[in-house]
C-alpha cells in the first residue's frame, strides 16, 4: 500500500491553499514560468555538447565531498549531471565567461547535485 502525504498550506507566504508538495499548483506554475524553459535559460545543444558531454567524461564518477559532515573523500557514484562550478552559468555570463567551457563544470550524481542545488541556488529549494 502507497504511504499517503500530508497536506500542508502552501509554502508561498500568505498563500492559504492546501497541497502535498511545496507549493500550490497556481504558485508552482508562476514559478516555472518566471524560471523559463531550459532552452531559455541557455540549456541548448552547444551546452550538450561543448559542456555536459565534455564534463562528463572527464568526470565520471560523482567528485562531489560532504566536507560539512567531516567527509573530504569524493562521493564516487557514477555522474549524471554537469554541474557548473564554482560559479553557476548566471555568474559567469555575467561575468563575461564562457559558461560551455568544461575548466567551469565537475560531474555529480543525482543526489549531490540535488542537495548542491538546493543550497547553492538564488531562490534555491532552501529559500
Amino acid at each position: 500500500m502507497a504511504k499517503s502525504q500530508r497536506w500542508r498550506v502552501c509554502s508561498t507566504p500568505g498563500c492559504p491553499e492546501y497541497t502535498q508538495q511545496g507549493k500550490c499548483d497556481a504558485h508552482r506554475r508562476a514559478a516555472e514560468q518566471r524560471r523559463g524553459s531550459a532552452r531559455q535559460r541557455g540549456y541548448d545543444r552547444q551546452h550538450e555538447t561543448r559542456f555536459r558531454r565534455p564534463v562528463l567524461q572527464r568526470d565520471p564518477n560523482c567528485v562531489c565531498t560532504d566536507e560539512a559532515h567531516g567527509h573530504s573523500n569524493p562521493c564516487g557514484q557514477p555522474s549524471r549531471h554537469a554541474d557548473h562550478y564554482p560559479q553557476d552559468r548566471r555568474a559567469l555570463v555575467a561575468a563575461g565567461l564562457d559558461p560551455n567551457d568544461p575548466k567551469h563544470g565537475r560531474g555529480l550524481c543525482t543526489s549531490c547535485h540535488s542537495k548542491s542545488t538546493a543550497a547553492e541556488q538564488p531562490g534555491g529549494w532552501h529559500r
